[in-house]
């Protein structure tokens, strides 16, 4: 997939075979308009997934046809910027970050009346006030997850402050357990922690200070990010992490903290849905732990699907991905399989027709209750989004900071990597 001509030939292969091979661009296929739709597949959202939710959404629309495109991983932007590289840029691509296609033109903002009438926070992720993903589900990220069973071993209970987390850590390390898992052998996962820290500290007291940064009124190097990122490196010396934490890969992660071999687990929502379900009245979560005991949560709004300005009907375009957007089918192996909190304006969980469990309750009440709400640093898609590049900056900033004690040395990297981006 790292060539042109290659990719012309492996786009072929990854159409699903339901709904055939076409360019984009609104085709007429036998007097029907057809519509390439670029999806994902996880163990969760399975092939036969988007198939029925397709079918489902095209009896709202007579007459279209839609031709579904599986990206090859889990990154749907790079390879939807490969598709735009070959000319077959596709009318719908799903679940994408709209930051990294809309400067150059290539997204449709949807109708701002619709997304008001239909979704909690019209704005969740809105860019420069206009929508151009609907606002359909939502993570934290991350909460800490933890294991009931270790903790009353350890004799503690789920902290409030940050120092009552740092005495959680030290009385379960000295019960001969580990206190916090880390995937640290994949940038992403390694991040969690600090992110987490990032956003309840900073964020938590300036919810504005990613625009902040991008006018340049705030550094990553500034003295407060300094302090907050401090205390990941007081984590890492203290030993709460799992020797090798930097080696150990997500899967892994998720194995060795539900095999109950670390007592915690800093990771975004999505992990609900790996919680053993013959065991998920042992696990609760708690939000990263703020200096005050003030409860701030890590937000981040996902949505459904964006429309290319390259699509030659916008009109059924548009209508299919409202229909997909509202169907709250589509959003019921989001909530059981991956922990997605939806966002549908006047549902319950009933109307989902989902099993969860208390943990999942419990996580979901912190997006419903009044509380300090802050976009999660390096996972909003909105205003507050990283410049294009800054994600794999701080990923490789969190994880050179494990072994590394020049604390404003590495942030001071990344002001750089920022300042380059933003040129």
């Amino acid at each position: 997939m790292r060539c042109r001509a290659i990719l012309a030939m492996c786009v072929v292969g990854v159409l699903s075979v339901s709904f055939g091979c076409s360019k984009s661009g609104g085709d007429k296929a036998g007097g029907q308009s057809t519509l390439t739709y670029l999806t994902f597949e996880t163990p969760s959202l399975t092939s036969t997934f988007w198939d029925t939710s397709i079918k489902s959404a095209l009896t709202k629309v007579p007459g279209l046809k839609i031709k579904r495109i599986t990206a090859p991983s889990t990154d749907r932007d790079a390879y939807a910027k490969q598709l735009q590289a070959s000319g077959q840029f596709p009318d719908l691509l799903q679940s994408i970050t709209p930051s990294t296609f809309v400067g150059a033109g290539l997204l449709r903002p949807y109708d701002q009346s619709w997304v008001d009438a239909n979704f909690l926070l019209p704005q969740g992720n809105a860019l420069k006030g206009k929508v151009y993903i609907p606002p359909t589900n939502s993570q934290i990220i991350p909460e800490v997850f933890y294991n009931k069973k270790m903790f009353a071993k350890a004799g503690v209970q789920p902290p409030k402050t940050w120092s009552e987390f740092m005495t959680v850590c030290a009385k379960v390390k000295a019960a001969g357990m580990v206190p916090i898992e880390l995937g640290g052998g994949e940038p992403f996962a390694a991040s969690m922690p600090l992110s987490g820290i990032l956003s309840a500290d900073v964020l938590g007291k300036n919810p504005h200070w990613i625009r902040d940064r991008y006018a340049s009124k705030v550094k990553f190097s500034d003295a407060d990010v300094v302090k907050a990122t401090q205390k990941y490196r007081t984590m890492v010396t203290s030993g709460y992490f799992e020797p090798g934490a930097l080696g150990v890969k997500y899967a892994d992660s998720i194995t060795q903290f539900t095999g109950g071999k670390t007592a915690m687990y800093m990771m975004g929502s999505w992990f609900l849905g790996s919680i053993p379900k013959a065991h998920a009245a042992d696990y609760g979560a708690f939000p990263v732990p703020t200096e005050d005991g003030s409860v701030v949560i890590p937000f981040a709004v996902g949505g459904s699907m964006a429309i290319s300005t390259k699509t030659k009907n916008v009109g059924d375009a548009t209508r299919f991905a409202q229909a997909w957007s509202l169907n709250p089918k589509n959003l019921n192996s989001l909530i059981e399989g991956d922990g997605a909190f939806p966002m549908l304006k006047g549902k319950t969980l009933n109307d989902y027709n989902v099993t969860v469990s208390d943990v999942f309750k419990s996580s979901f009440a912190y997006v419903t209750d009044q509380n300090t709400k802050v976009s999660a640093v390096g996972w909003a898609t909105n205003d507050d989004s990283l410049p294009s590049g800054l994600n794999d900056a701080f990923y490789a900033a969190t994880q050179a900071l494990f072994a590394s004690a020049d604390v404003k040395g590495e942030l001071t990297k990344l002001d750089t990597a920022w300042d380059n981006a933003t040129r």
